[in-house]
């Protein structure tokens, strides 16, 4: 197979992060945007050079308006759109929010219209599912304290399973 080939079979698959937040209650931190009509976590694509972790500081510093400490990778979610091509999503643990810093959250005002702090029963009525799905298995992850790997937000059957 010629390299051009080979090339042309490879996958370039746009990349996203996002961090979830959580507030002294265990709720989780979503982002209602002007542009969507469902809510989000804070987060966005990542840009050429950066990694994803880079991408999800810069993306929580553009729409809250604050840099907190990022934790670990909580999920890697393998998210194809049709619209959109190959998605691979990260997710990382962005802690309790302190009072102090929930305090200084500005948001992006030409993206962002408000933020709310969810309970996990919340989370699936303001969201889309796969989204849901995702968020809810990045919070099992950090109850585990061990990453999960998803596809489409669900764990997948082991390979060659029926």
């Amino acid at each position: 197979m010629a390299a051009n080939e080979h090339e042309a079979k490879m996958a370039h698959p746009r990349m996203a992060a996002g961090a979830l937040f959580f507030d002294a209650a265990g709720r989780v931190l979503m982002v209602e945007p002007s542009y969507k009509d469902y809510w989000e976590i804070p987060g966005g694509y990542v840009e050429t050079g950066e990694s994803p972790l880079q991408a999800c500081v810069r993306e929580v510093r553009e729409e809250l308006g604050i840099t907190p400490s990022i934790g670990r990778l909580l999920a890697v979610d393998w998210a194809p759109s049709a619209k959109e091509g190959d998605k691979v999503l990260y997710l990382f643990d962005g802690g309790q929010l302190s009072d102090q810093m929930h305090s200084q959250i500005v948001l992006q005002s030409d993206e962002l219209r408000s933020y709310e702090f969810l309970a996990r029963s919340g989370i699936s009525g303001r969201t889309i599912p796969r989204l849901a799905r995702r968020i809810e298995a990045a919070m099992e992850a950090r109850d585990q304290v061990a990453p999960v790997y998803l596809e489409h937000g669900k764990v997948p059957a082991p390979e060659g399973a029926a």
